[in-house]
């Protein structure tokens, strides 16, 4: 009996992980090598399958991935061959041309072809972000992440993946989830006494997405918005990315100086508030700067954006009545934002808009992103609906009290000949005024040196601030990582 002839085909070695993907592996490797030649003709699945001793899916599995990619290809009747021109090497040879310097087609300058303000944004940012680990202590803006109910909103997501099948199918609202929407609503006239419907809020991936549909909306190349002095940071870029110009206001006591912007700027198109908590110093917008504001902004035809960041990390008194509260004369846009209460990667808000607002508003949206992800607005309607959320927070108010109380305690002992911290009733971070014989940029180089994502006041400053300050960020941090690394601190500071 004869022997059947069987044409070479080289030793394929699999490695760990599934057989389909390994033949994959190993036949590509051969191709790439030079093993497997162009128009190579390979052994049929069957017959590879008993040569390897391996089931026959597995191979036509790789096959039909190696086909997929372009490595082989198939001709009726005739069997599986190796392609002439194997992706790696069209895209190696593309990529040798267009990292060519001699290439025509490289761009000389790319940073020439981009729009103006988009370069001073890109400015802006390089020197204002801060140099931070991967897991900072005293980050600013973080809420107390180690406290999210992680297992609860898991069922909770569960539920919503098995019961949402068709919904998944289909594209949502601009404007976002109506439960959603109502839930915000109830729960916001409740505890922030705002004045409004459902069809009046629109739910927006983060404060940030919030500024810039309204700067799209509402603004032009050209105008002037006022902005806390220090205050902002991402509002200021944002603004500068469109060409709109920011006017420096103060801030004391009493919040942002109304009276002076409306001196020096009164030609404003957009005034930027944190009432609530002005951002970075923490003051209040006092009740007769909030009526002076809307009295103005009425008669000089001018809007509002109100940055409600964080209204809900109040420790005893209850927040003066939100500026949309107050607002006879439909000029506020109100931001609220649940990041700081759950997690940083949480990106949902939602605006409050004028209804004469709103159909432009959801334009904006929809040529924006088209709508936010359902899956998460499902859930924290749910998370809202069920009291969840309610008991959230007071659980987040108290550890964050508590965390307050333990840091500026800490610095009292450690730290009193380096910093003053003026008493805070609200807030995630604390501002630490420097004593004589230290700046900032010491005492964020000397954080930097031990992992502490301390930030310098004259980060969040258009025009010279006449104090020094740092900010320390506490809310997401347990008593003994602040404690620790206070003592760090005062241990770098007095080495």
């Amino acid at each position: 009996m004869k022997q059947k002839k069987t044409a070479y085909f080289p030793n394929l070695v699999l490695e760990e992980g599934p057989i389909g993907s390994q033949i994959y592996h190993a036949i590509r490797k051969a191709i790439l090598d030079g093993r497997l030649s162009s128009g190579s003709r390979l052994p049929s699945s069957r017959t590879l399958a008993e040569m390897m001793s391996i089931s026959r899916n597995s191979v036509i599995a790789g096959f039909e991935r190696l086909i997929d990619e372009g490595y082989l290809f198939t001709r009726r009747g005739a069997g599986t061959f190796v392609a002439s021109t194997i992706p790696d090497a069209i895209i190696s040879d593309k990529w040798a041309k267009t990292t060519n310097p001699a290439s025509s087609l490289l761009i000389e300058n790319p940073l020439e072809t981009l729009n103006p303000n988009m370069q001073k944004a890109q400015d802006f940012w390089q020197q204002s972000q801060p140099n931070i680990n991967s897991n900072p202590i005293f980050h600013v803006g973080v809420g107390c992440v180690d406290l999210f109910p992680h297992e609860l909103w898991g069922r909770l997501l569960g539920r919503v993946w098995r019961q949402s099948k068709k919904a998944l199918a289909t594209f949502n609202s601009p404007t976002g989830y109506t439960p959603l929407k109502e839930m915000i609503c109830q729960y916001m006239q409740s505890t922030r006494g705002l004045y409004c419907q459902p069809e009046q809020i629109i739910i927006v991936n983060g404060t940030q997405q919030a500024i810039n549909l309204t700067t799209r909306v509402l603004l032009k190349e050209g105008d002037a918005v006022w902005l806390d002095d220090p205050g902002y940071d991402s509002a200021r870029g944002i603004f500068t990315s469109y060409g709109i110009k920011s006017h420096p206001i103060n801030s004391d006591i009493d919040g942002m100086d109304i009276f002076q912007g409306i001196e020096q700027c009164p030609e404003a198109k957009l005034v930027f508030t944190t009432p609530s908590h002005q951002f970075p110093l923490g003051n209040t917008l006092s009740l007769s700067r909030r009526i002076a504001l809307l009295e103005w902004a009425s008669s000089h035809n001018v809007w509002i954006f109100e940055d409600d960041y964080n209204s809900e990390f109040r420790y005893h008194s209850k927040p003066i009545q939100s500026l949309q509260g107050l607002d006879k004369y439909q000029r506020v846009i109100y931001a609220g934002t649940f990041s700081k209460m759950m997690y940083p990667g949480f990106r949902l808000g939602f605006l409050v808009v004028p209804q004469t607002l709103v159909d432009a508003f959801k334009v904006a949206k929809y040529y924006t992103d088209s709508h936010s992800g359902f899956l998460e607005q499902a859930t924290l309607a749910l998370f809202i609906s069920q009291g969840h959320y309610a008991r959230h927070v007071r659980r987040i108010r108290k550890a964050c009290y508590e965390r307050y109380q333990v840091l500026t305690n800490a610095i009292k002992t450690h730290l009193s000949h380096v910093f003053c911290v003026e008493p805070t009733d609200s807030g995630i971070h604390i501002v630490c005024w420097l004593l004589a014989g230290y700046t900032e940029e010491y005492i964020v180089k000397k954080g930097q040196e031990i992992g502490l994502a301390i930030q310098p006041l004259s980060r969040y400053c258009m025009q010279a601030y006449p104090k020094q300050g740092v900010l320390l960020g506490y809310a997401a941090h347990n008593s003994t990582e602040i404690e620790n690394s206070i003592t760090r601190l005062a241990q770098v500071l007095s080495e």
